[in-house]
């Protein structure tokens, strides 16, 4: 369900010292309630484009749904803002779950988790691919040339999937969350194979933001912007290689350095 992205409006520009009226595209804010097995689940505030996949994405991401085939049916009610998701067995996880701060440990090590199902979810990246730095610029360039709803609006966050070869999807939305929520649907969707893809990214990575990564099971991150230090801890942690600051010909990789290779 492609959907739309933006929306025309009549502004007032100022330009050369003049004010005048002219049609500019605004991007598109609508909350969307998830109900699950008749149960309000969530209100997600997204960009309505692309929502079955928002949905099949974000409800993996909480551990609701494991595969594609766990969901009976889904139903979008797009003039109501409404999701509703039948699941093919079993109800929700219990709800305490989901507002729970977890404290875990492995190897001797306090990992932190800011919810329980981070912590069920999240999958330690044992191999992951390897990319060229040459591939890194090129992808990063790619995602920018091929982003039209940004371009079109400046108020867009964007997500690619990718191979070290190339683009195999891009998702775009308010959210940076949601548009990574976006790639991750349609893989389940689409029943894409992702340990050997890498996801390249517009905004800042977050330690949400890391996390819905390590919940694809995607080895490489590639970033336009900045990490903050809890994501690179648990990049750390979870075996990503996280690249940030791509821009131009130059970039930083913060984690897991033996992924990024120079020829």
């Amino acid at each position: 369900m492609e959907g739309v992205a933006a929306k025309r409006r009549t502004i007032v520009k100022y330009r050369n010292g003049q004010l005048a009226g002219e049609e500019d595209q605004i991007a598109l804010e609508f909350p969307l309630t998830v109900v699950v097995n008749g149960e309000e689940f969530a209100t997600i505030v997204c960009t309505p484009e692309y929502v079955d996949e928002l949905v099949t994405g974000f409800l993996a991401s909480e551990g609701v749904i494991r595969v594609n085939d766990d969901m009976k049916g889904m139903t979008i009610d797009e003039d109501r803002g409404f999701a509703y998701v039948e699941l093919s067995s079993g109800g929700l996880p219990a709800k305490q779950f989901y507002a729970k701060r977890f404290i875990g440990s492995c190897c001797g090590k306090s990992r932190q988790f800011y919810f329980y199902n981070d912590a069920k979810t999240a999958k330690t990246i044992v191999g992951g691919i390897t990319a060229k730095a040459d591939d890194c610029l090129r992808l990063m360039k790619a995602l920018h040339e091929q982003s039209l709803d940004f371009a079109a609006t400046g108020g867009l966050h964007n997500a690619a999937l990718a191979t070290p070869n190339g683009i195999v999807a891009i998702r775009s939305d308010i959210g940076r969350h949601n548009a990574l929520d976006k790639l991750y649907g349609y893989c389940l969707r689409q029943r894409v194979v992702m340990k050997d893809k890498l996801i390249v990214f517009s905004g800042r990575v977050s330690s949400e933001v890391l996390l819905k990564v390590a919940k694809m099971g995607v080895s490489i991150l590639l970033s336009k912007s900045a990490p903050t230090t809890l994501a690179l801890d648990l990049a750390d942690e979870l075996g990503i290689t996280v690249v940030g600051f791509l821009r131009g010909r130059e970039f930083n990789v913060y984690t897991h350095e033996h992924r990024i290779v120079v020829e």
